[in-house]
């Protein structure tokens, strides 16, 4: 008698195990219900609502009738945009690296993948700040990894300390996940508290996964320093994660780059050539555009996220149960609403920030991101990357249902 294996899960448990990120989840269904003719306005994306600087834009035209982009080029990236990501790095955070230590890699995603898929067995832990990126623990679960969260609450401005970080080690530690300026929180680690972390990490002898996609959007003097140029001994054990979105108004040209010792850089390329092999050449021909102007249009986008920054925490500081720390850099606020769970608003009750959030979603018609997609609930996200009217307006919405 032939087997039959029909009975055999669909899914593998792998994939079935990963959750959908909340972001994009929220984004997409507030673009569903304005497409539906809902006035919803959407605080859900980590996008900037510029268009890419013209220059960027003539780059990629130009690329396009160039038949030589029209072809596979190397998996780990086009030479000269490897070299422009050298010098920019160096001209951005005085760190000397050659090309053979990037990897350029579809958008910053990918760039996080690969880099826990490269250094993490089944088993190790990886100790993730929280709140995190939503994607942080999905790509350290896809890797056979465990994260093992460390909170910071409003009280820390969402900061993590060596003291947290010390009770969160064991021996199956194996890498530290470092966010500066953050997502979600907008929070910025001081030089000093950078280089106690770094210390830390080298004494303990573990890697760090820096993620520096925001290193251009700091406000009220903050610096964010990159840690193995404040700590060098780090340098061996420190992949850096970058790339165009944020700072160029790029998201969906997809172009992020991974930085770290060549060993680990040769073994994700490795692993890339059999995943995606090279960025599309033409997207690489505009991130070379960008990153070799000037920061004219990084600079002027700054200004306006910085007033919006400063718009929507004090808007958000006037509803009673808000606790709105001001970020200092990113585009995002992560304002606490424990006080708001358990009341009634508008006739219901929201016990979690999950439901508040899908509550002011419906009353509203407002959508923000709730913290259990970043760890603990309790919290909301919103984005500050979109007009400044549509800021007014959506925060009035929520003052009022919330007031």
């Amino acid at each position: 008698m032939s087997q039959n294996n029909s009975s055999l899960p669909r899914i593998s448990s792998r994939i079935a195990n990963i959750a959908e990120s909340a972001t994009l989840a929220v984004d997409a269904k507030a673009k569903a219900l304005k497409a539906a003719g809902k006035p919803v306005i959407g605080f859900g994306a980590g996008e900037p609502d510029f268009p890419t600087p013209e220059y960027i834009v003539e780059a990629a035209i130009a690329a396009a009738k160039n038949p030589a982009n029209h072809r596979y080029t190397p998996t780990n990236g086009l030479p000269e945009l490897r070299e422009a990501i050298v010098t920019k790095t160096l001209r951005d955070s005085n760190y000397a690296i050659t090309a053979d230590q990037v990897l350029v890699t579809n958008g910053g995603k990918q760039a996080v993948y690969q880099s826990f898929a490269t250094i993490i067995n089944p088993g190790d832990e990886v100790i993730l700040p929280s709140p995190y990126w939503t994607t942080y623990p999905e790509a350290i679960k896809l890797a056979g990894g465990v994260s093992v969260d460390v909170f910071a609450d409003e009280t820390q401005n969402y900061l993590v300390t060596v003291e947290q970080l010390e009770k969160a080690f064991t021996n199956k530690t194996k890498a530290l996940l470092f966010c500066s300026p953050s997502n979600p929180t907008g929070a910025v680690y001081s030089p000093e508290q950078v280089k106690a972390i770094g210390n830390w990490a080298y004494e303990k002898g573990i890697w760090v996964i820096t993620d520096e996609i925001y290193e251009h959007l700091l406000y009220d003097g903050a610096t964010a320093p990159s840690l193995p140029v404040v700590v060098p001994q780090m340098a061996d054990r420190t992949i850096i994660l970058n790339g165009v979105a944020k700072t160029y108004a790029m998201t969906g040209w997809r172009v992020g780059w991974m930085i770290g010792p060549k060993d680990v850089i040769k073994a994700a390329t490795n692993l890339q050539s059999h995943l995606t092999s090279n960025v599309s050449n033409v997207s690489q021909r505009a991130a070379i555009a960008a990153l070799s102007g000037d920061l004219t249009a990084v600079n002027k986008m700054g200004e306006a996220f910085d007033r919006r920054r400063k718009l929507i925490t004090q808007m958000l500081n006037e509803i009673p149960g808000v606790i709105c720390p001001t970020p200092q850099g990113a585009f995002y606020v992560y304002p606490s609403v424990k006080g708001l769970l358990g009341k009634n608003i508008a006739g219901v009750t929201a016990n979690t920030s999950s439901e508040l959030a899908a509550l002011i979603l419906d009353k509203a018609e407002v959508a923000a991101v709730p913290g259990e997609a970043f760890g603990p609930s309790g919290y909301l996200r919103f984005s500050y990357a979109l007009g400044d009217d549509d800021i007014k307006e959506g925060i009035s919405r929520v003052q009022k249902l919330l007031g």
